[in-house]
């Protein structure tokens, strides 16, 4: 038991399909991501949302590409699906189609396996599905197709339904629910456009038109989405042009003193825990490689960045109570529900006396992690430590002092290993059109699992939707500058970050891969959860959309 977080996982471990061993990092095919991540150092700059300056020389340059360049020299990047591709190269195309077609391409390659790939009869005519309904991830491809021929036609968004290529011609073959979805999205893609181009007057009739085919509460995932990505660019036009009237009862940076970046330790969080796949994926995989790299210590100390309600350290306790370990002490770091954290250590606490494991609990308290140092966690010289950071670091990405203090003390610690969650997106694009699309794919691939994972009654899916969803939705969409404060990266990012530091990435072992897939099998719809190896760690998605990473560190004797 002490190998594995539950006994019945005592077996003989096999990687995940596709795991790989190797030591390479995978990086993105897509230049122009590598160019805007890259720029993740010009964080510590207190100016954010220009250009992406030129990186630290420990990063790979990258060619950047202009509106201007012939894209048809990136054809090994853009591989179009559709036969109206063909002709495309023939037609003047805008910075804003280019750049959504990238974008679009390179998600719909991650949709289908190789297998699928070989399976599918027609993969060119996304269109023509006959009397199959479409997923959420097709009819976000058919709208992203059907707005680049637009787009390449040069048919602005008013007259686009009354166009030979309009409603009747592209859509005829889908059902009503689905045609009705991608011309919501496609109208989402040309407000964005307009927004972006500063044609307010234009995307506002675009803008009301898909407030009234969306919805809030109900309808399809897309027709929820929509409504807050809709929302949100109203919101920018309001910003952009001056104007102070809210359209919603939302306003980015009222709402960012309100609540954290991440759930917090009430039902909701409970809920998203219980149903949906993602969160128990990572911890228990992340909790295995914690078990692998202390089981041997005598006096283990857990330092969490931000512990939430704790349940997944039931895990731990379980996992660790056959070992031969003289004390299991956490501290909970906390900047906010200091009362909660403080219930989450005697819930804890009871269940480590059920299991006759010698444990001790203690709270930090901080107003803000520049506060953070290594004498307020009282470590023993004969502990041993382990970081969890579990999606917190990307709410200093805008505040890069706190995240360089966060990482400076504990390099300081030198942990045995810190294992890290985050989100996997790239919403810190300077890129306005990048941030758009990457948010809509990612949130969308969000509302489809809650449409799969949660009853459409379920007041806790309303919550995340709304409070927690919405509320990231309008920052990237509507935010600007320093309002702006979610800003996801993706993990290659993550890594060069680290890198600064002296940390040193861990392979995930066999074991923790496997718990991540047995963790899949407790939910209904676990197959349609995503765990593909990313280098030395994990990625975990939804039908093919990547969501959240996992990585697991240990630190260098000379950082």
């Amino acid at each position: 038991m002490a190998n594995d977080v539950f006994s019945p996982f005592q077996v003989n471990y096999s990687p995940l399909p596709g795991c790989i061993r190797d030591e390479e990092i995978c990086t993105s095919k897509d230049p122009r991501f590598e160019m805007d991540e890259t720029g993740f150092l010009d964080l510590f700059s207190p100016v954010f949302d220009q250009e992406a300056k030129k990186g630290d020389e420990s990063f790979v340059n990258v060619p950047q590409i202009n509106a201007s360049d012939d894209w048809m020299q990136y054809k090994d990047v853009v591989l179009p699906i559709s036969e109206f591709s063909k002709h495309l190269k023939d037609k003047p195309i805008t910075s804003f189609s280019m750049a959504s077609w990238d974008l679009f391409n390179n998600y719909d390659k991650r949709l289908r396996t190789p297998r699928e790939v070989e399976e599918e009869e027609d993969l060119n005519d996304l269109s023509n599905v006959g009397e199959q309904k479409l997923s959420t991830g097709e009819i976000l491809m058919v709208a992203a197709e059907r707005f680049i021929q637009f787009s390449t036609n040069k048919v602005d968004g008013i007259s686009m339904f009354i166009h030979p290529y309009g409603y009747g011609s592209s859509l005829s073959g889908l059902f009503m629910d689905d045609a009705r979805d991608v011309e919501l999205v496609h109208l989402l893609l040309a407000s964005a456009e307009y927004v972006g181009t500063q044609q307010f007057d234009l995307a506002t009739k675009l803008i009301s038109r898909c407030l009234l085919m969306a919805s809030r509460d109900c309808g399809t995932p897309v027709q929820r989405v929509a409504f807050y990505f809709a929302e949100a660019l109203q919101e920018k036009i309001n910003r952009d042009s001056g104007r102070r009237i809210m359209t919603s009862n939302y306003s980015v940076k009222e709402k960012q003193g309100k609540k954290g970046l991440a759930l917090g330790t009430n039902n909701t969080f409970l809920t998203s825990h219980q149903q949906l796949p993602f969160f128990q994926v990572t911890q228990f995989a992340g909790i295995q490689a914690i078990i692998e790299n202390v089981k041997t210590a005598k006096k283990i100390h857990l330092i969490d960045l931000q512990i939430r309600s704790g349940i997944q350290w039931t895990a731990l306790i379980q996992g660790l109570a056959d070992c031969p370990i003289q004390r299991l002490k956490i501290t909970a770091v906390g900047t906010c529900d200091q009362k909660y954290i403080e219930e989450t250590g005697k819930r804890l606490l009871r269940f480590a006396r059920s299991l006759h494991l010698p444990f001790s609990f203690k709270v930090v308290y901080l107003t803000d992690m520049t506060a953070f140092k290594e004498d307020v966690l009282n470590i023993e010289a004969d502990e041993t430590v382990a970081v969890y950071s579990n999606v917190i670091l990307r709410s200093m990405i805008s505040k890069p002092d706190m995240l360089e203090n966060l990482m400076r003390e504990i390099t300081r610690l030198k942990p045995a290993l810190m294992v890290v969650t985050e989100v996997e997106a790239n919403h810190n694009s300077p890129s306005f059109v990048d941030r758009f699309i990457e948010a809509l794919l990612f949130y969308s691939a969000y509302f489809d699992c809650l449409e799969d994972c949660m009853e459409k009654n379920n007041e806790y899916r309303s919550i995340l939707e709304g409070s927690y969803f919405g509320e990231g939705i309008m920052d990237i969409v509507g935010g600007d500058g320093e309002e702006r404060i979610t800003r996801n990266v993706k993990v290659d990012v993550w890594r060069a970050f680290f890198r600064r530091f002296g940390m040193i990435e861990m392979e995930l072992s066999e074991s923790a891969r496997y718990q991540a897939s047995l963790v899949l099998k407790q939910f209904a719809q676990g197959s349609s959860c995503t765990v593909e190896c990313n280098g030395k760690g994990l990625t975990v998605g939804w039908k093919g959309t990547p969501l959240h990473s996992l990585t697991a560190w240990n630190f260098s004797l000379y950082a």
